[in-house]
């Protein structure tokens, strides 16, 4: 069949026509952003599934033809739960490799420590970890949950259910001791009371001394506030000693590390907590996160949590930031996000809060079951509460601290 000159014509300016768009933003200058989560050492429990979700926000992004018309590139670090790699690689981030924002750091210690760093090079920073609450930073925005969000609606089902005297077992830093004074707070408004608070530093990992302290007290419930790999030794150790099952167990941070995994079934049998994801969740949108995560990661995909589901909508909330912006720039990015930014992933939506940098969240009370969460309770859109009673940087942009909130326990 003869093809004449103009048909020809016509279908190679089809075929051009059809080239994708992604090849034009894969050819232009990437958007770069950087992730310092531990892949090693204590805390890579925590580090690791958070690193994988952020990867998979940036192929999400990608995907959809980008940011702006150019890719979004990641930038990794491993900080190997060392407090001075994470001041040193936030500086790298800022100075050197120039990004657009960092999304880094699991426990508050590490936010302390480059929260400063990446305001004072003005460099925008999302923390996707659930935390004891009050900070308050124009350059910063908090993704996790906060006690007013998760140990609120913990304690008053737990003493409902199993009796008025608890024991808190607490890190040794100011997650645990701020989180331990919510705990008291919200026994208090529950007609209950905290007997006895022991803190721990994060390598410690013989804890008899203090199970056998537990047993002379007979509290009705243990409420943990242990963080990292050396203090999953407690949960052992409770196990061994015969008291699963002979008092419960409560928590505002265990399974963040997928601890309910890396336990025994038997070891980890009846804990409850409360998060604003559980990878349990029967929802359409969680499902086909899942798959996306499982076509990528493949035999290598982690359980995920709330910590780490945190670290796909932290990204998420950064893009809707850059579109509403139709800028990288730091204070275009931030004004618009402070005019509003709503995701609605696997957890349900997150809302940004504008005066706190905070986020309203769906909570979901759980308990653990033959190493799965089985979800009890669903609470939807909690805001932030505790951190707005004492941050709004609406009418105070400047402040720049974190609040050690009044728990009134």
């Amino acid at each position: 069949m003869a093809i004449s000159r103009r048909s020809l014509l016509k279908n190679s300016m089809l075929s051009l026509a059809a080239v994708p768009f992604i090849s034009k933003v894969q050819a232009a200058e990437p958007i770069k952003i950087a992730a310092i989560f531990d892949q090693s050492g204590g805390l890579d429990i925590y580090g690791q599934p958070v690193m994988n979700c952020v990867e998979l926000a940036v192929d999400d992004i990608n995907k959809q033809g980008g940011l702006l018309g150019r890719p979004v590139e990641l930038v990794k670090y491993d900080p190997q739960s060392n407090i001075q790699y994470y001041t040193q690689f936030a500086t790298q981030a800022a100075t050197r490799d120039r990004v657009s924002a960092v999304f880094g750091g699991v426990t508050s210690a590490s936010r302390e420590a480059i929260r400063p760093i990446l305001r004072r090079y003005k460099t925008p920073y999302f923390y996707p970890s659930l935390y004891e609450g009050g900070v308050c930073d124009r350059n910063s925005f908090e993704i996790g949950t906060t006690p007013a969000q998760t140990v609120a609606r913990i304690v008053p089902y737990a003493v409902k259910q199993w009796g008025k005297k608890i024991y808190v077992i607490a890190a040794d830093y100011n997650f645990g001791h701020i989180s331990a004074d919510w705990v008291s707070k919200y026994a208090k408004d529950s007609g209950a009371e905290v007997v006895a608070t022991e803190f721990f530093p994060l390598d410690v990992t013989d804890f008899g001394t203090t199970i056998k302290k537990i047993q002379d007290a007979k509290p009705d419930m243990v409420f943990s506030l242990l963080v990292g790999g050396n203090h999953i030794s407690f949960f052992r150790q409770w196990a061994a000693a015969g008291m699963v099952g002979q008092m419960p167990i409560a928590s505002s941070d265990f399974g963040v590390g997928n601890e309910n995994r890396i336990l025994t079934p038997k070891e980890s049998e009846g804990i409850l907590a409360a998060y604003a994801y559980f990878q349990e969740l029967e929802t359409p949108v969680n499902k086909q996160f899942l798959q996306r995560l499982q076509a990528k990661f493949g035999n290598k995909t982690p359980y995920i949590n709330e910590t780490a589901i945190d670290g796909w909508y932290a990204v998420m909330h950064w893009a809707n930031g850059v579109r509403a912006a139709n800028s990288v720039e730091r204070m275009p990015l931030i004004e618009a996000l402070e005019k509003g930014s709503t995701v609605d992933g696997p957890g349900g939506i997150s809302r940004l809060d504008a005066a706190t940098h905070h986020f309203t969240v769906d909570i979901y009370l759980g308990q653990v079951k033959n190493g799965a969460w089985n979800i009890l309770e669903t609470y939807p859109q909690q805001p932030p509460s505790d951190t707005a009673a004492v941050c709004n940087l609406l009418t105070h942009p400047d402040d720049n601290q974190q609040y050690v909130i009044k728990a009134g326990g």
